[in-house]
């Protein structure tokens, strides 16, 4: 009987032991980058930088979306040489915009141009 109630005992510590998941999922947040509209007046190949590290890069009519921590993040957009003639970043850094995210939450930009470079533009959803 003892041994019984050592084992039950040891074998229910294991499942405290483990760790506890997320059962609702939402411990982190969805960010939708989009360029499926001709805003950008370029065929060149735009960069993505998150927190200063390269995660990917868009053509024309593709849209990327990244599971981030919630939070305060930095977003970089850049132009990137690739096989288009013209395409040269420049020298200089462009400027990072921050977007907060929430846990749970889905949120999708555009990217756009203005006389300063590229930036994000909130978009709808459109699901």
């Amino acid at each position: 009987m003892r041994w019984k109630a050592l084992s039950l005992f040891g074998f229910l510590s294991l499942f405290a032991a483990l760790p506890q998941a997320n059962a609702t999922g939402e411990d982190y947040a969805v960010l939708i980058i989009s360029r499926e509209r001709l805003e950008v007046a370029t065929s060149c190949e735009i960069g993505i930088y998150i927190q200063d590290q390269f995660v990917g890069r868009l053509l024309q009519e593709q849209t990327t979306s990244f599971n981030l921590p919630h939070g305060t993040i930095s977003v970089r957009l850049k132009l990137e040489p690739g096989q288009v003639p013209g395409c040269n970043p420049g020298m200089l850094a462009p400027p990072a915009q921050e977007i907060t995210l929430t846990a749970g939450q889905v949120v999708k930009y555009r990217i756009a141009t203005t006389a300063k470079g590229l930036y994000l533009r909130p978009a709808a959803l459109e699901y």
